[in-house]
């Protein structure tokens, strides 16, 4: 009898250790895939970084590079969102404006887009390009550097921080104004290429190194 009263004791016991334990992580978030939630999706979900930009970053960002790079060198991501916040872009001439020496630059320009057939895919080393479509509508494409459909059609060229490829498997998205795009050295990229009924527009590639 004894030892029936005491195993129903350890038994409560235990029940009563292991239910806050499955509590926990029954209300913990989880991702679409079921798994938690981890820092870098939350710190990149809550958009404290765009430091009140008011602009969309596009869904094909490499979420964990990006977190990964701003966490390394936060105040060149912060003088590229700067830049955009504080400046009429839509009123800004062409040309090349230096934000922070050698690390961070913008060009705008003003162009005729090119078709598909003839914008290169295309990567870099040493800079991200952070693209946005101030005025009209273009599209992007966008690959894995990793990918084995990702082919090198013209070798890199330190002088230019430009590798050219042949690449399947892509996926294209809609550019224009509301939304940018952030394509890092793990990103191949078709940059702005013409839609249908906009023979103008006008963008900025801001440049942003990448750390060491």
């Amino acid at each position: 009898m004894k030892k029936l009263v005491r195993f129903r004791f350890l038994l409560m016991v235990f029940l009563l250790i292991l239910t806050p334990v499955l509590m926990v992580n029954c209300s913990s978030p989880k991702s679409a895939n079921g798994s938690m939630i981890n820092k870098d999706a939350q710190w990149y979900n809550s958009k404290d970084w765009l430091n009140g930009l008011q602009l969309i970053p596009q869904e094909s960002i490499n979420q964990q590079e990006f977190f990964r790079q701003y966490h390394k060198n936060k105040t060149w991501w912060d003088e590229a969102f700067n830049f955009l916040k504080t400046h009429d872009l839509a009123d800004m001439k062409s040309g090349t404006y230096v934000i922070d020496s050698n690390n961070v630059f913008a060009t705008i320009t003003e162009l005729n887009p090119k078709e598909k057939e003839d914008v290169n895919w295309e990567a870099h080393r040493n800079f991200n390009d952070l693209q946005y479509i101030i005025k009209g509508k273009a599209k992007m494409g966008i690959a894995s550097l990793a990918s084995p459909n990702s082919i090198v059609k013209v070798p890199y060229n330190p002088a230019t921080d430009n590798e050219n490829f042949t690449v399947t498997g892509e996926k294209y998205y809609d550019a224009e104004p509301g939304t940018f795009f952030i394509f890092s050295p793990n990103e191949i990229h078709r940059p702005a290429f013409k839609v249908d009924g906009y023979n103008e527009i006008k963008k900025i590639v801001i440049k942003v190194r990448v750390p060491k």
